[in-house]
């Protein structure tokens, strides 16, 4: 069967496609160790919230009114509402419901802006700059067209206690005519780096400067779902396109992406999703809602779902330093989202390469070689470092890490 070029590009298999596959299959496997993908921890007291909430809102026929409607193309009107109101109450964000658009998951959010603000234009091509890579895996198949993307190295800083951390290299930025938008998570996904407010704000003002948006993605930060270890200011501006999600609160099953941006955008959204889906689901609006309404979304977000991710990755990293004590390993500083940053300065195999030995003994990772989307050269670094989620328990953890620590003494002794 001869498909277009649409159908050549995306129906190929691709990294995020895999890095699902291996999440699917492991959860399919028993004894397999899933430290790679980025399903949620079930945490008991969100379960128990959630479990709670869906009785009561099946009980008042909420949730069956959720289920049996669609909504409009913007998504669920109350939930529009109530999160403008509580964002504008808060952070005093001049926003309203006009502001907020929602879709059937972040993923199919960022497919939309990318391609909306990126590719062929009637000025040219255009291509969405990651200031910082490495980025998230999932950015790096959505372009229409080849070569949407562009990145740059970081600046590495090497920290105490066997620790580094990314910095944005602004002497290395090149914002031109050529550059759709500018787009980076916040904190990202892999590594856990959290931009800090003056990186923030550099990248607003060169932004701004160009006249293009700025496209932060907030899957995992402030103020929800809150996974973030480092004190840093909520950012939105008219000139800033803020993406959301309710997966890292503990819903990815109901697939909720929320963007926040200039009423303009939001009515393109608003158009794509009448195109391409009719309209986004309406359970997972529903839901946060009545968080909203209850007043429980941000308190939930800073006293249970943070201080729990806060003691698995500190866990984790102990865990790992006591495994592998080589000098030559390092850990980016965690600081926010839901997985580690593991960099082996010098492996004598490539990241893949450890990812299928890992993958074999049941120990499911990703390896960093996915996540360099858009340098215009190869790096080095980029093939030492994998993304480790830090979810499972600990004894799990324990188990897994072990493995790894097995096999990468065993990589670099062979040489």
């Amino acid at each position: 069967m001869e498909f277009s070029t649409f159908g050549d590009k995306f129906a190929r298999y691709s990294a995020i496609t895999q890095l699902m596959d291996d999440l699917n299959d492991g959860l399919r496997t028993p004894n397999a160790i899933m430290l790679g993908g980025g399903n949620p921890a079930q945490i008991p007291e969100m379960v128990d919230y959630f479990t709670a909430l869906c009785r009561e809102m099946a009980d008042s026929g909420e949730l069956t009114q959720a289920l049996t409607n669609y909504d409009g193309p913007q998504g669920k009107d109350t939930f529009l509402q109530s999160l403008a109101a509580l964002l504008h109450q808060q952070y005093g964000w001049p926003i309203t419901a006009d502001n907020i658009a929602l879709t059937n998951g972040s993923q199919s959010a960022f497919f939309n802006l990318f391609n909306l603000l990126a590719g062929d234009t009637a000025h040219g091509k255009k291509k969405i700059l990651l200031p910082l890579a490495p980025e998230y895996i999932g950015y790096g198949d959505t372009g229409l067209s080849d070569d949407m993307f562009i990145s740059y190295r970081p600046e590495i800083t090497l920290l105490d206690n066997g620790q580094f951390k990314y910095h944005v290299d602004f002497d290395r930025l090149v914002v031109d005519e050529h550059i759709g938008a500018i787009c980076a998570s916040r904190p990202t996904n892999p590594t856990g780096n959290v931009l800090t407010d003056a990186e923030i704000a550099k990248l607003d003002a060169l932004a701004r400067a160009h006249n293009i948006p700025l496209i932060i993605d907030n899957a995992y930060g402030t103020p929800f779902p809150d996974i973030i270890f480092e004190s840093v200011k909520p950012f939105w501006n008219s000139n800033t396109i803020l993406c959301m999600s309710l997966s890292k609160l503990g819903l990815p099953g109901v697939r909720c992406g929320i963007v926040i941006a200039h009423a303009d955008i939001i009515t393109a959204m608003a158009n794509m999703n009448g195109v391409l889906s009719l309209a986004p689901g309406s359970v997972g609006p529903a839901i946060a809602h009545q968080m909203i309404k209850r007043n429980d979304l941000l308190p939930l977000s800073e006293n249970v779902i943070k201080p729990y991710y806060l003691r698995k990755a500190q866990h984790a990293v102990s865990r790992l330093q006591a495994a592998i004590p080589d000098p030559r390993f390092r850990i980016h500083k965690p600081e926010g989202a839901i997985f580690l940053w593991l960099w082996f300065k010098d492996l004598p195999i490539s990241t893949l390469e450890l990812y299928r030995r890992l993958k074999a003994r049941g120990v499911l990772i990703v390896p960093g070689e996915y996540f360099f989307i858009g340098l215009e050269d190869d790096w080095q670094h980029g093939h030492e470092c994998l993304r480790m989620n830090y979810v499972q328990s600990d004894e799990v953890m324990q188990k897994g890490i072990a493995i790894i620590a097995e096999e990468v003494a065993a990589a670099y002794q062979a040489g």
